[in-house]
């Protein structure tokens, strides 16, 4: 029976990694496009934080070649970027034998959603059987300094409804701020007021709505809508 994990990657020589790290205050979204030569393309989509800051760090990123702004949406853009690295360069100080990471391209999974984060990525997959989980996960145990972290294993029995990729600390924000009265019309909370409820940070709070959010609309809506017009 198949698989659905939320997992992390813990390696800061993935791709993007340090674009995340000069702009965390972003959402970056990773997809790979494989129909574009030895290395695929970056399809990325960031969501929050500067634009101008997003774009600084994509040009004086080293892996990062020639990208383009290809739409937006209110604080939403996509790009498409260049790998400035070879697969080599980006991380055969921190993966030996590279044809085992080319072989994960031919495996028995699918990876629908890479979240680039500090210090490596954050997906969700799917694997066709345990096994297929099992040898995914660990080449990424072998070959990085603090491994697989995972944070979602189900089986796919029934198609999960939405929202359930959103984490406890997302949950709890979304419905104090809803409970509280932060999304009326007008507003009847404050960020100050849901960070003492929860006894956080407002930053903290507006960082975990944010990220609710952003999962709700790509879970629910973003699976809907046509691709922006170039």
């Amino acid at each position: 029976m198949s698989l659905v994990a939320e997992f992390e990657i813990q390696c800061d020589a993935l791709p993007l990694v340090g674009v995340v790290e000069e702009v965390p205050d972003a959402t970056v979204i990773l997809d790979l496009q494989f129909t574009h030569g030895e290395r695929p393309l970056f399809l990325v989509t960031t969501t929050g934080g500067s634009q101008t800051a997003i774009e600084n760090a994509f040009t004086d990123a080293v892996d990062v070649g020639p990208w383009t702004l290809i739409g937006r949406a209110g604080d939403t853009h996509r790009y498409q970027v260049t790998p400035g690295l070879s697969l080599e360069e980006q991380l055969g100080e921190q993966i030996t034998d590279l044809s085992e990471l080319k072989a994960l391209a031919t495996a028995d999974a699918i990876i629908e959603r890479i979240e680039v984060e500090p210090g490596g990525w954050r997906q969700t997959g799917w694997f066709a059987d345990r096994d297929a989980f099992t040898s995914f996960a660990a080449f990424w145990q072998r070959h990085t300094d603090t491994g697989f972290r995972l944070h979602r294993l189900t089986r796919n029995c029934e198609p999960e409804s939405p929202g359930n990729g959103l984490t406890d600390p997302q949950y709890e924000a979304l419905r104090t701020a809803y409970e509280l009265g932060y999304f009326d019309i007008p507003r009847r909370t404050s960020l100050e007021a849901i960070a003492a409820e929860l006894d956080i940070s407002a930053s903290s709070v507006s960082e975990r709505l944010r990220r609710a959010q952003t999962q709700l609309i790509q879970e629910t809506m973003a699976p809907t809508w046509p691709p922006l017009p170039a």
